[in-house]
């Protein structure tokens, strides 16, 4: 296998010929046009600070189908208290921030490097990147983000402080996604966390051709909670 070096051209390679771990390219840039063409062609970038900009490309891929989202007894319970207030597209950069500051079990630091955090923040401001928060008293301790392309909702992060905060916010998004016909949300990289919550496993060439489908439909660009 071949690990193809981008250069200031957009374009990528055809990510069935990523190495077995995902990797398919090392380089180019964040900027929005390379994100998007990136996330159109089943590719995301996934580095650490000090690392060059690496774009993956998993076999498997994890995805949830938005009708087989696992909902608990206890988040059913959760919910239906209200406790939380729950927003789309409030305080985007603060819920992006909260990610990377996030200490993830068997991980040294984050991926979600200051580069990183600003190419994502570009897209909310163009209205392609959505956040979900969710509140407690007024305090924001739970949301994720992603980004929005035809009728695919890429999963980037999420993060919690408060018990279930970051599931509400799920399960928010997923009943969001229904009501506008979406049809996957991308989780990227299989995790157990992820599974329990009901995401299936799909060979990257059936992911490609789910998601070369769903791109036909039209994307919802703009601020979500508006």
């Amino acid at each position: 296998m071949t690990v193809y070096l981008l250069d200031d051209t957009l374009i990528f390679p055809n990510p069935e010929n990523a190495e077995p771990n995902g990797l398919l390219a090392v380089g180019g840039d964040l900027s929005s046009e390379r994100l998007l063409l990136a996330y159109r062609n089943g590719i995301f970038p996934w580095y650490s600070k000090g690392d060059p900009i690496m774009w993956f490309s998993p076999d498997p891929r994890l995805i949830i189908l938005l009708d087989d989202l696992y909902v608990s007894t206890k988040l059913k319970k959760v919910i239906r208290s209200n406790m939380f207030e729950v927003r789309f597209d409030s305080c985007f950069e603060d819920v992006i921030k909260h990610c990377s500051e996030k200490d993830r079990r068997g991980q040294d630091g984050t991926w979600i490097t200051d580069e990183m955090v600003d190419a994502y923040i570009s897209l909310y401001e163009k209205g392609y990147a959505h956040s979900v928060e969710t509140f407690h008293d007024g305090e924001l301790v739970g949301g994720l983000y992603g980004v929005s392309l035809g009728g695919s909702f890429f999963g980037e992060s999420m993060f919690f402080e408060a018990s279930n905060a970051s599931k509400v916010a799920l399960y928010h998004l997923v009943e969001k996604l229904k009501s506008w016909n979406f049809d996957f949300i991308d989780s990227q990289v299989p995790n157990d966390h992820m599974k329990s919550m009901g995401g299936k496993e799909l060979a990257r060439e059936d992911f490609l051709h789910l998601l070369e489908k769903s791109l036909t439909k039209q994307t919802k660009v703009g601020n979500w909670g508006l």
